[in-house]
């Protein structure tokens, strides 16, 4: 099962691809801390992107605790992560510009009603 965009929206593949690529050896636990999501969620995310081909997932050589991986940006990974930071941008961008819109408006209608 190949995973699709929608599965995980732009900005939450955004955030986690960008959390893991900082912090490779960081726990499911704190991932979903950090992202503001249930644990269960966290890890159903991670499955989808070690499924996609965008992380990759290894034990670490010498720890003491076999539970603890790290999470690798592949390749691919690392182009996705560019491609969603470009998305995420515009995204942003647009949401900018709307907001700029609708506050001078708010700002027209205000002085008109002073």
């Amino acid at each position: 099962m190949a995973i699709q965009k929608t599965l995980i929206p732009d900005e939450l593949r955004y955030q986690l691809l960008k959390k893991l690529h900082a912090n490779p050896d960081i726990s499911q636990r704190e991932l979903s801390r950090q992202v503001g999501l249930s644990l269960g969620k966290t890890n159903y995310c991670l499955k989808a992107l070690i499924e996609a081909g965008w992380v990759k997932a290894g034990n670490f050589a010498r720890s003491s605790n076999k539970l603890n991986y790290a999470y690798v940006l592949t390749p691919k990974g690392v182009s996705e992560k560019a491609a969603v930071t470009v998305r995420f941008l515009q995204n942003k961008q647009e949401q900018y510009r709307q907001l700029e819109n609708e506050i001078t408006l708010l700002k027209k209608e205000a002085a008109v009603q002073k």
